[in-house]
Order: structure tokens, then sequence, then C-alpha cells
């Protein structure tokens, strides 16, 4: 890499290496465990121009998002909290049956369903033909397209502009910022409104989330880079709010640079806070990759121990985040038998790179392991739920951001 991506500076400093993988999603069925498999540089650096984090667009967006492997409906707390946004959208934007809401990257259509319901017409415009085809099974109108300029040009012109359009946990899977938010201007009504949630780099660096660094996230926003990139298409941040999802993101409300005003409060007050942090010069990203390294040597260091003491450790989860730490640890079935995923999809594949088998949930009840790494960490509280039936055999439930956590679970 040697150009940011939205300012085109070519002053980029290293902010963590976390050596080559493969791609995060690119699970193996059992007939290619005897492939090679290609794996990538994952080196996060941020551009002291821009202070837009980021890593070199090593893959593209087709070859990550044709087939996908995640459908975001089996998280409970992401539907629910998709519910919750539809309610409140609803009413803050006065929306109703005349309105026209649009989500890019919609997935299964979690979030939309709840638009559907409410008699609201929508669209959503979804890039994975397998999670798209269970969108419009489920009643949930879909393009199967990637948002750049024209598509959103197209849409407009076939079905109006949108009163809101939505983009949830997509705005760091793309390359071309610029393209990406000029598509967003040319889906939005001229005084219509824009809401992007994205993960907070404040809370990655402050949290050591590293793991959710990982060759499907091209970029890592603060509300300031953020900013800058919704400005390169023409629309102007007006409000902020902090988020806990992903363990901890930013919902950015943007509408058309004409008709934005001046920011709320709560912009200030958080480009206030990332200014304290040090994330607008280098000494903010200093310390960063030595606490990576500690999240792995102790990590590692339970693993192993507890295979010399007899004990059996499986998995919880299969996300994407997962990949990046047990690639970066080095985690093979000897310190790992096999993780567990609600998802049917992953059922008899294996984790990329590291060739950790994938079973059913109802694993665990089965074999009884003393311990769980739960691996999708910002789900915690529905996790700890969810599991607290491995307290009948004494099991465990270990945790390994932004520190190693063992939880002991009631009943």
């Amino acid at each position: 890499m040697t150009r940011c991506r939205l300012c085109g500076s070519t002053a980029l400093a290293s902010v963590v290496d976390l050596g080559a993988t493969p791609p995060c999603e690119s699970f193996l069925a059992a007939d290619q465990l005897d492939r090679m498999e290609p794996a990538y540089p994952l080196h996060l650096r941020v551009c002291t121009d821009c202070w837009l984090a980021q890593l070199p667009p090593l893959i593209t967006p087709e070859e990550t998002f044709s087939e996908y492997a995640y459908f975001s409906s089996y998280s409970t707390s992401w539907v629910e909290h998709a519910r919750a946004f539809v309610a409140d959208a609803t009413g803050r934007l006065e929306l109703g049956p005349g309105s026209f809401v649009v989500e890019v990257a919609s997935n299964d259509g979690y979030l939309l369903r709840h638009v559907v319901e409410r008699g609201i017409r929508c669209l959503g415009v979804e890039p994975s033909v397998n999670v798209g085809a269970a969108a419009r099974e489920a009643g949930v109108p879909t393009l199967t397209a990637f948002l750049d300029p024209a598509t959103g040009a197209d849409v407009r012109a076939e079905h109006g502009p949108a009163d809101l359009v939505v983009a949830n946990n997509v705005y760091a899977h793309i390359p071309d910022v610029v393209g990406f938010t000029q598509g967003l201007r040319a889906l939005v009504a001229d005084d219509g409104w824009v809401s992007v949630e994205v993960q907070h780099l404040l809370t990655l660096i402050e949290e050591n989330q590293y793991d959710t660094i990982y060759h499907e996230h091209f970029q890592y926003y603060t509300v300031a880079s953020a900013a800058r990139a919704l400005a390169s298409g023409g629309l102007a941040l007006v409000d902020v709010e902090t988020l806990p999802t992903h363990g901890g993101s930013i919902r950015l409300w943007a509408r058309p640079a004409e008709v934005a005003g001046e920011p709320s409060r709560r912009v200030v007050d958080v480009l206030a806070r990332e200014k304290a942090a040090g994330l607008r010069e280098l000494s903010g990203y200093a310390e960063f990759s030595a606490r990576v390294a500690k999240v792995r040597r102790d990590l590692l260091r339970f693993l192993v121990e507890a295979a010399e003491r007899g004990q059996t450790v499986v998995g919880y989860g299969a996300p994407g985040k997962g990949n990046t730490l047990l690639n970066h640890c080095g985690i093979r079935p000897d310190l790992l038998a096999y993780t567990v995923d609600r998802n049917p999809y992953k059922h008899g594949r294996f984790t990329p790179g590291t060739r950790v088998p994938i079973l059913p949930p109802e694993q665990l009840a089965v074999d009884r392991p003393d311990y769980v790494l739960v691996l999708p960490w910002n789900l915690r509280d529905e996790l700890v739920e969810q599991l607290s039936y491995v307290h009948a055999w004494g099991g465990r439930l270990v945790f390994p951001i932004p520190e190693l956590s063992i939880v002991e679970v009631g009943p």
C-alpha cells in the first residue's frame, strides 16, 4: 500500500502487523483440506494526513461477498438491535406508507423485515447471491448488486429517491470509499437521511479489539475520518450515536450537504474524545501492537496449560473475527478441538488457515468440555445467558478480548 484510499496521501504509518492469513470467511469443505489456501498480509496502517486507518485492498469485495457465510438473523441480539433501530428511525423521521427505505448490504433481510411489517416500501441492495435469496424468501424485496454511483442512480430512477438509506456494517467493507459514498448520495432524496453504522476505531484501540481487523474490513473509522469520507460523496455528518454493538460502534446520521446544517453536540463531544485519546497523532497508536502481543501470549499460555492438565477446550462461534484470532495465535485442533456455530451453512466445514472443525451447538452438551472459548466476544451478555447450561457439568466460558477472562456461568 503506497497511498491512502481516501485522501491520496503517501504518509502511511504502521499500527499493527498481524502476519499473513487467509480471508476470514473462506471456510473450507472437507474435500478442500489438502489444497493450498491463499494468505494475504494483514497489516493495519493509518494515514497521518486524514487519519483513516486502513488495510491494503488485497482481495476484492467480489471474492468475499458473492457467496457469503454470514447470515445476520442467526444473532438474536442483532435482530433485536435492528428492530429497535427501525422503530426509532420511523418515529424520528416520521416514516409512513408513502416513504421509501433502502438498505445497502441488507444481508438476509434481518432489518428490512421490520420495515416490511410496518407497511413501508423498501428495497435491499445485497451483493451476496445466497443471503439475498434468503431475504427474498422472507418477503424482503432485494436487488443483488454492489453499490456504486451507477447502481445508486439506477435504483433511484426505478424506485424514486429514498427518504432513508441504511448502511449497517458495510462502510468498512468497501475499498472504493468515495465511489460507495457517491452511491449513497445517489440513492438518498435531496432532503433525506443516511444512517451508517460502523465499528469505532476509538474502542477498537482502547479495548484491544484487534481480531476485528480482517481483510474484508478495508478501513476503520473515527468520527473525524468518517465525516471526511462522507463529505467525499456530498454528504455531511449531522449527528452521531455511540453504540455497544460489535464491541463499540458509531451510528452516523448524514444528509446531503446542501440541507445538513450544523453538526449536533454529540458530534462535537465524540470528536473531542477522539482527540483526547491521541487518534489524530501517532502517539495514540503507539502501544497497540504490544497489547495485541499480550493477548496472544496469554491465550496460548492458557490453552497449553489446559492441554497439559488433560482438560478439554472447544470453541463457540465461527465469526470472521475468530479467524483473525486463531490464525494470529496459531491455534489449531491440538489446542482447540472444534468450534460450534448456530449457522448450518458452516457445519461440517473448517476454519480458514487453522482447519478447526465447525460443528452444531448441540455437540457441547454431548462432549461436556471443561472450557468453551467464546470467539464472538462482542455478544458476551447474550452468550453468557445462552451457554448457562455448561454449568451443569462444571464447564466455564473463556473470553479472549480485551484480555483473557474465565467466567463461571450459573443455571
